[in-house]
């Protein structure tokens, strides 16, 4: 697939299914991560993979997580549990932010959010389907415990990653001049 290809067309790919990308296909993501933009080569990011059972201990932290903060229905408990089993892999996205005296953090943190969008893109373009998804486990310091996170990590986001159980949707058409503007003219 054509790069331009790939980044016009890509969307979000919510519904997904085994089997999980090859460990050829692994690498390409993985290796599109590694070329985001990267002011002070300081590498920013890990990743975890998490599949098979993995995903039910995760689901198990989840569950953990929601019931740490009171009150939890069976309901919520179960859809906790149910969250890492909607795609044969999960990648976690973590910044690794280091003190540096040319590159905050926030571009640190920017940085991994390329290299997760880099996985997105190279899914795509292998016929993968991929959905980026956070919500109130990607930002709870229970599960960053869990997952072993260190004190100068933050977790950027779960990556679904799988085969689509069907047709992705068309990208929509926007219109670029919504969003950009001429300054100084």
């Amino acid at each position: 697939m054509e790069a331009l290809d790939a980044l016009l067309n890509r969307v979000s790919v919510p519904r997904l299914t085994d089997p999980a990308p090859n460990a050829a296909q692994r690498e390409a993501l993985f290796q599109a991560a590694l070329r985001a933009p990267d002011h002070g080569q300081l590498r920013p990011w890990r990743f975890l993979t998490i599949e098979g059972q993995g995903r039910e201990k995760l689901g198990e932290l989840f569950a953990e997580a929601v019931q740490a903060k009171g009150e939890a229905t069976q309901a919520a408990l179960d859809k906790a549990r149910a969250m890492p089993l909607r795609a044969p892999l999960l990648i976690v996205v973590i910044a690794r932010l280091q003190d540096h005296f040319k590159v905050p953090k926030i571009e640190q943190r920017l940085a991994a959010g390329c290299a997760a969008h880099g996985i997105l893109i190279a899914a795509h373009a292998q016929g993968i389907g991929a959905v980026w998804r956070t919500g109130d486990m990607a930002f709870d310091a229970n599960v960053h415990k869990g997952l072993g996170l260190a004190e100068n990590e933050e977790l950027i986001g779960y990556l679904y990653v799988g085969t689509p159980m069907a047709e992705p949707r068309t990208a929509p058409i926007l219109e670029t001049a919504e969003y950009v503007s001429a300054w100084g003219e």
